[in-house]
């Protein structure tokens, strides 16, 4: 129940209210590369420091507010921002993936709120000024709903892509170097999309496409999921073959160089992929079918692990990653004529993330040998580096990002996906010396957030927070943006009302960078917070195994927690603590209003009222999570907050997808419904045609501005800024 779409995101709406109309932003006249910055090498600080180098305090320091002389005085929440929801709903691109060709030019794919959220193949200019080529023509997105997260929709060859159609599902190959190329189907019609496909590569030895394979032609409940081949040289669309079958479920089907060997990952219910799963080898028959196979990793009962990431060299070793010895996953490698598994470099901090979308890759082997480009998330933040696996030896590079996601590589560079508290989402060229050891040049080539610049004044930095939670000796962690505004600031003897964010999956993990939509809350006055709470991943598997048998207890307790502490801390007002969260997230806003007293209002997006109910009607992938999670009957009832509405005492709004398969929108109209009987203010903005996640740039925009003011009218006692039409709150208008 990750929220894969970190936006909040109306194509026709419905609340119980009218809508009209909404202006959208203009295109930005920034290109991405008005963000680049170029640095000179330097020796590279300890990754175990929090220290910044020059080059980076240079960077924080020309985009940290400059205070004017006389701000006005004015009270928390009430500042007037440039960070408009306009800018917050339009500026917010999705990155879907991306890749280099043969001959190192590279591609990403971007969903744009302003086109509905279509995702679109992207391909980068030769030249910096010029602008990049949209590759996807007019009527198609790239974009799988395989697991319903998705990920992993494209794989480029030569002139080829092929790629997921996002309407229909169906496979289809295009030229990437032909101007009019017309994407032709690979896979066949099935009425509808009800067979979806991920994580795809190519096996040149057989001429076909090997790819993860969601069948949902007898239920989409109980999708059918194997790795199977497409047929790519023949004039007829034929019936995808299945190589692989008999698990719930596989990701990272990857060849090895010569087509004779295949690796893949594989798990079954009631796990999770990070809970456990395994990984297996098939060996590859001269017609083209898997004639013997072997467990790698993931096997032997007595190991818990959960191995990810499968990949050869150019050699044909297979190196993967997992979290076997120390509880963190690391990098390791496959002797095959032993069948033994070495460490490859041990690590106290997470080589990989957890598998909710297809197509993640955390590190990448480079042109010289047994050197392997590699990230790494210890303590909050992200570090990369070049590890020669042979002399057992890391050299980190020096650049600006303290939050990396994805990496891979180009001729003599790395791109890399990434972020810090001063830098949007972005991918940066990575230029590398001659000996690839040391970045020589950072260059931004795209970005999620373009024309960010003329904010820089009011943006928030965030701080780490190390808080203490109900368990003595046990703590939890969080990133603190603080009100943030050159022109305003607050009286003396006020406080700023605080939104706490918790975060959803509930397996996964916030990070401290720079996002627009908590800046619209901060440069208005607001403290904002996100919480990491136990059970979150980026701390290894302790950590995140605070939440087996505790979610609706943990996470809540810890998000309690923190506002307490903030509240301690003389930082925030705790008259006015509110709470929000979406999918997961918005299961523990839901809880901590229904079990405890510490918030005064909150905001649920797509979230969970009723366990059971999301048990049963909720898709495949999931269906089991909370087996884990919550455990028996009567604490699946204990910890669903629909059968506690009377516990409720504060006022709620809701916002959800109709389309949403994740949570369905039984979950919102249920608990709304209850709470509007019991009679507490309650609002439910539901959006046609959204999924779980908004994407269309009109919902972001309208949910934002109906969170802000529903906040300020029953919790806040201020007056926003912006001109905002309210939608009518029940048994408060």
């Amino acid at each position: 129940m990750t929220n894969c779409c970190l936006a909040t995101t109306l194509s026709r709406s419905r609340h119980y209210y009218s809508h009209s109309n909404l202006s959208l932003p203009s295109k930005s006249l920034l290109s991405p590369h008005s963000l680049s910055l170029l640095f000179s090498p330097k020796p590279h600080l300890s990754p175990h420091s929090h220290s910044l180098s020059r080059s980076h305090l240079r960077l924080m320091s020309s985009i940290s507010p400059q205070p004017i002389d006389t701000p006005i005085v004015s009270p928390y929440g009430s500042w007037k921002s440039p960070i408009t929801s306009d800018v917050v709903s339009g500026s917010d691109k999705r990155l879907g993936g991306f890749a280099v060709d043969s001959s190192g030019q590279f591609y990403w794919t971007e969903s744009r709120p302003n086109e509905s959220g279509r995702s679109v193949l992207v391909k980068e200019s030769p030249k910096a000024e010029d602008e990049p080529t949209d590759i996807t023509p007019a009527g198609y997105a790239v974009r799988t709903v395989a697991q319903e997260y998705g990920g992993g929709a494209f794989k480029i060859s030569g002139d080829t892509v092929v790629f997921s159609n996002y309407k229909d599902q169906r496979l289809y190959r295009q030229s990437i170097n032909s101007k009019d190329s017309v994407p032709a189907p690979l896979t066949p019609d099935y009425g509808g999309p009800l067979v979806s496909y991920a994580d795809g590569e190519f096996d040149s030895r057989f001429g076909r496409y090997v790819t993860v394979m969601e069948d949902g032609r007898e239920s989409r409940l109980n999708t059918i999921t194997t790795i199977a081949s497409i047929e790519l040289n023949s004039d007829n669309i034929r019936e995808p073959e299945v190589l692989v079958g008999g698990s719930d479920f596989y990701a990272f089907p990857r060849m090895d160089p010569k087509g004779e060997r295949i690796a893949w990952i594989e798990w079954g219910h009631p796990n999770m992929p990070w809970d456990r799963s395994e990984l297996w080898v098939g060996y590859i028959s001269n017609n083209g079918d898997i004639c013997r196979r072997i467990c790698v990793a993931g096997g032997d009962s007595n190991i818990v692990e959960s191995p990810t990431e499968p990949k050869w060299t150019s050699e044909g070793e297979l190196f993967f990653v997992t979290d076997r010895k120390n509880g963190f996953w690391n990098l390791y490698k496959w002797v095959e004529s032993k069948n033994e598994v070495l460490p490859v470099y041990p690590l106290d901090a997470e080589f990989a993330r957890p598998l909710w979308v297809f197509g993640m890759n955390s590190y990448e082997f480079l042109e010289q040998n047994h050197l392997i480009a590699c990230s790494y998330r210890q303590n909050g933040r992200s570090y990369i580096g070049i590890l020669d696996y042979v002399k057992n030896k890391m050299s980190m590079l020096d650049i600006p990002f303290t939050d990396i996601m994805n990496i891979t590589s180009g001729s003599c560079c790395l791109y890399i996906e990434g972020a810090s508290g001063v830098l949007p989402l972005s991918i940066a060229k990575v230029a590398l010396d001659e000996q690839q050891l040391k970045a020589v040049d950072f260059r931004i080539v795209w970005s999620s957030s373009v024309n960010i610049s003329k904010y820089k004044s009011y943006f928030s930095l965030p701080e780490v927070v190390e808080f203490p939670t109900k368990v003595r000796g046990r703590n939890a962690y969080a990133y603190y943006y603080p009100p943030t505004n050159p022109v305003y600031q607050a009286s003396q003897d006020e406080k700023p009302p605080l939104l706490l964010k918790s975060h959803g999956g509930p397996t996964a993990e916030t990070r401290g960078i720079l996002n627009l939509n908590i800046q619209y809350w901060t440069s208005r006055g607001w403290a904002y917070v996100d919480v990491n709470y136990g059970g979150s991943t980026g701390y290894g598997r302790e950590y995140r195994e605070r939440l087996l048998g505790q979610w609706g207890i943990v996470d809540v307790d810890d998000c309690c927690s923190c506002a307490e502490f903030l509240v301690d801390s003389g930082k925030v007002d705790g008259r006015r603590l509110c709470i929000t969260g979406s999918s997961a997230g918005g299961y523990t806003t839901l809880a901590a209003l229904a079990f405890r007293k510490t918030f005064s209002a909150g905001a649920s997006l797509y979230g969970i009222a009723d366990l059971k109910l999301l048990k049963e009607e909720t898709h495949k992938f999931e269906s089991r999570y909370m087996d884990n999670l919550v455990g028996s009957e009567k604490e699946y009832f204990a910890r669903s907050p629909i059968n506690f509405v009377d516990k409720f005492s504060c006022p709620i709004i809701l916002f959800q997808g109709l389309e949403d398969r994740v949570v369905p929108p039984a979950q919102a109209h249920k608990i709304y419904l209850a709470l509007k009987e019991k009679g507490l203010p309650v609002a439910l903005v539901e959006y046609e045609g959204e999924q779980h996640g908004f994407r269309k740039a009109e919902n972001i925009k309208f949910t934002i501005e109906q969170q802000m003011l529903f906040f300020a009218r029953l919790v806040g006692h201020f007056k926003v800024a912006d001109e905002i039409t309210s939608i009518k709150i029940d048994n408060f208008d």
